[in-house]
């Protein structure tokens, strides 16, 4: 009964240049109040309230979405939540009450003789929301959490959720005879003389007499056809589209259906509304198969998932779907799992406004339109000068994004990006964001804020920060300042790389703090940081007595808990991260300047050396061996000896085979706090030991190592049978392969 549809949660969808830009957003539009959590619950509730009705207006009525439907779901969920503890604030108009939307002027009323509601939305885009929805409909159904013999994984039906316009098709005794919009899920528009134009809609259904149907499903556009519209447009001097979704609910919401038959509209079914006369299979999957032979589409990115986990199950359906997206020919904001069992469904029944038996698990949105405003340089640890588009704030994966990263100059110049221009932003995970391309001036009234004459960008001569020389390397894509530790900026990035949590984990020494050490010219290089005294950091701007004896404390910590390879991905080194840093450190076993009476180390190695370690090539052992000839670096390096920074170092020739290392071959999952490690220390000791740590437990799982406060991974542990073991017991596996 109900569809994957991106109608399911008013907000923007995942395609590329989907949203509108902050010069077209409405003079109305509310203002979260910057003392918002400090209003009482009614209040709380009634800005939500405001924001919610403001933004489904946006996107139901205008085709005009302000905002991505993930910080959507986050302002429904705190209403929710508002209401669930407080149920007097519940109103009768409260979007958690109703689904949103209203009937366009100029079209018929069309009353839905079964409402077309939504449906929950799991904002957890990891495979963990796959298993919250599972473990919530087998507590539901009163089974226990992990499947048995005698209660089996529960069967789901698994499909997309494509991006597109909701419709309602009713057909009687097998004729078409009206096409609805879904509305405010109660009363929709009557837009049946635009779907006649829609070849893939059937006016007639095969082999159907019954006297009621009605089929629900979704009117989308593909991207190759959406691209041919556009490209249409330009050859005629026309205004070019935003995105396939909110072009094709434009045209099925047209008075005139000769614009309708221009577009190259499709649909695809995935429920049911008002039957009649016609017994509906048992199961969701049958009832798909049923509508195909009718002769409706019914997308064939569908499966039936046994359970969460498994080859079979909804991760792996979420995981593939996921992996699948980019490629697909059109556009999907997540996928929807349905219980596929009818009679299950009708004994789990519904919540407010909700079914309990289904979800709409999303991905994040990816791109988003906005505008360029300036582009900056910006000059990076390793002395690498980006351009980078200054942006109007736009909300893409979740986040808000002020800035976007050109790459470079000939990456930059290729794009043809000026100021002024409205482009596609995209941000997908935790990359940086990028500035995709231009959307072609006048697309979708997004385009024309650049000036008749705007000169193309080009890179400055002098760095911006220190104003020493900029050079590009023969061969190189990239801009650099030559300053080296002399430039601010550099700096500034060299310390903070070398204090994060994954280097030396200095805690404390934040962005605010370095910036003050070295504007102020206390801490000029990385060994400096071993001289601050806490007089020097109590002098500082709003630094406590206490906070500044943490930072003592934790610079104390810092020389005792380094390791090999953090010590060395600390320094910044062009090409090694943290996997590289590793290798290093196993391959040579010392830096070089230990005063252990030894010679050779990772300082002293030559080209060849370097190169006969594992995943080094040529340009990673030469940015090496560049590094190391600097006689600052070096420095850099001894005098952090010599401050007392140590790790533990081995003889290469002693280096164990991985084979023998007493981890080999074993994976381990840590959960909860432990008494004396932190957690990547521990996955430090575990890697080096030759083991894998992974981030969920499963049967091929070897072992868990649980702290204070663990959770469902303990459960799931007990439950599979796996070793739990404490901390004690992890050093007790580590110690026993060193007996």
């Amino acid at each position: 009964m109900f569809g994957a549809s991106a109608n399911d949660a008013p907000g923007t969808s995942s395609s590329a240049s989907t949203s509108t830009t902050a010069s077209s957003a409405r003079a109305d539009a509310p203002v979260m109040p910057h003392n918002f959590v400090d209003l009482s619950p009614a209040e709380q509730a009634a800005v939500l309230r405001e924001h919610l009705h403001y933004h489904a207006h946006r996107y139901y009525v205008l085709d005009d979405p302000q905002l991505p439907d993930a910080e959507y779901d986050r302002l429904f969920q705190a209403l929710q939540a508002i209401e669930a503890a407080h149920p007097e604030l519940r109103t009768p108009d409260s979007p958690t009450q109703r689904v949103l939307g209203q009937v366009l002027e100029g079209l018929t009323p069309v009353r839905h003789a079964v409402p077309m509601l939504s449906i929950r939305t799991e904002t957890d885009t990891e495979s963990s929301g796959a298993e919250a929805f599972d473990a919530r409909i087998r507590r539901e159904l009163g089974l226990p959490p992990e499947p048995t013999p005698e209660a089996p994984p529960v069967e789901y039906a698994a499909e997309l959720k494509f991006d597109g316009l909701a419709i309602n098709l009713r057909y009687e005794h097998g004729h078409l005879k009206q096409a609805a919009t879904r509305g405010d899920g109660e009363t929709g528009e009557d837009v049946t003389h635009n779907v006649h134009t829609i070849r893939q809609i059937p006016l007639h259904l095969k082999g159907l007499t019954a006297p009621v149907l009605e089929v629900r499903g979704e009117i989308y556009m593909r991207r190759d056809d959406f691209d041919k519209l556009n490209e249409a447009q330009r050859e005629r001097g026309e205004k070019t589209f935003v995105n396939p979704r909110n072009t094709a609910a434009g045209a099925v919401r047209q008075l005139d259906a000769r614009i309708t038959a221009q577009r190259p509209l499709r649909f695809f079914a995935y429920g049911l509304g008002e039957v009649q006369g016609w017994d509906i299979p048992p199961t969701h999957s049958v009832m798909l198969d049923a509508l195909a032979e009718m002769g409706l589409p019914v997308s064939t990115d569908r499966t039936v998932a046994l359970g969460a986990t498994g080859e079979q199950g909804l991760v792996a359906f979420h995981q593939r779907i996921g992996q699948a997206r980019d490629s697909l020919p059109f556009d999907i904001d997540g996928v929807v799992y349905k219980v596929n069992s009818r009679a299950l469904q009708e004994r789990l029944g519904f919540v407010s406004r909700e079914p309990r038996w289904a979800v709409a698990h999303k991905y994040p949105a990816q791109e988003q339109l906005t505008q360029v405003e300036g582009i900056d340089v910006q000059v990076g640890r390793t002395g690498k000068l980006t351009p980078v588009a200054r942006l109007k704030p736009v909300f893409v994966g979740g986040v808000t994004v002020t800035n976007a990263t050109l790459h470079n100059l000939f990456e930059l110049r290729r794009k043809g990006v000026r100021v002024g221009d409205t482009v596609i932003v995209r941000r997908a995970g935790d990359v940086i964001p990028e500035v995709v391309g231009v959307v072609p001036t006048g697309a979708a009234g997004q385009g024309g804020a650049r000036q008749p004459y705007v000169p193309n960008f080009r890179m400055p001569t002098h760095c911006p920060v220190c104003n020493s020389d900029v050079v590009r390397e023969r061969g190189e894509m990239d801009h650099r300042c030559s300053g080296g530790l002399f430039c601010p900026a550099q700096r500034k990035q060299a310390l903070l790389h070398f204090a994060q949590r994954r280097a030396m984990d200095i805690e404390g020494l934040g962005e605010k703090l370095v910036d003050q050490l070295v504007d102020s010219g206390i801490v000029r290089t990385l060994p400096e940081l071993y001289k601050l005294g806490l007089a020097k950091l109590a002098a500082l701007d709003r630094m406590a007595e206490k906070s500044a004896q943490n930072i003592v404390d934790a610079l104390e910590q810092s020389k005792v808990k380094a390791t090999l390879p953090r010590f060395l991905f600390g320094l910044g080194i062009r090409h090694v991260g943290e996997t590289t840093a590793k290798d290093l450190a196993k391959h040579f076993g010392r830096m070089g300047c230990e005063d252990d009476g030894r010679t050779g180390g990772i300082m002293d190695a030559s080209l060849d050396q370097l190169l006969a370690v594992r995943d080094v090539g040529p340009v990673v052992a030469q940015s090496i061996r560049t590094f190391f000839d600097q006689a600052h670096n070096r420095d850099v390096v001894e005098l952090l000896y010599a401050a007392g920074v140590r790790w533990p170092t081995h003889d290469p020739s002693a280096e164990a085979d991985a084979a023998t290392l007493p981890l080999f071959g074993k994976t381990l999952v840590l959960t909860g706090t432990l008494p004396t490690l932190s957690r990547d220390e521990a996955k430090d000791m575990i890697e080096a030991a030759g083991g894998k740590v992974a981030g969920s437990v499963s049967k091929k799982t070897h072992y868990v190592i649980a702290g204070a406060e663990a959770g469902s991974k303990l459960e799931k542990a007990q439950s599979l049978g796996v070793t739990v073991l404490d901390e004690d017991g992890l050093r007790a596996l580590l110690a026993a392969g060193q007996s």
